[in-house]
């Protein structure tokens, strides 16, 4: 099935080289941006559109899924998640041994 653009967890960000980004916000969907579950069991139907603002009314065309089988395609992105993860307590580390800032407004006690 493709994504579901219609459902409330799916969004859809596009940058200013044109990329564009669709994915599920719960990460249900191994395979986005071309396919959501058959049987997502957290699919909810948008109810609204309140204070979005709409871009342009032709959307940008969406890359061919690839010629993989599902479960080789989220094999690869499960391993690409693995690696984001190995890395990110050390660049957490990183950006955390700056020398903290006294705010304006400082407790007494």
């Amino acid at each position: 099935m493709a994504m579901r653009e219609e459902c409330k967890h799916f969004q859809s960000r596009t940058y200013n080289t044109g990329d564009v980004a669709r994915f599920c916000v719960l990460d249900l969907a191994p395979e986005a941006p071309w396919r959501c579950p058959a049987d997502c069991s957290r699919y909810e139907r948008r109810l609204a559109d309140v204070a979005w603002n709409h871009g342009s009314l032709v959307a940008p065309r969406i890359e061919d899924p690839p010629a993989e089988e599902g479960a080789e395609i989220g094999f690869l992105l499960d391993q690409a998640e693995d690696i984001v993860n190995q890395a990110a307590p050390e660049v957490i580390r990183d950006f955390g041994t700056k020398p903290r800032r006294r705010g304006f407004f400082r407790r007494r006690g």
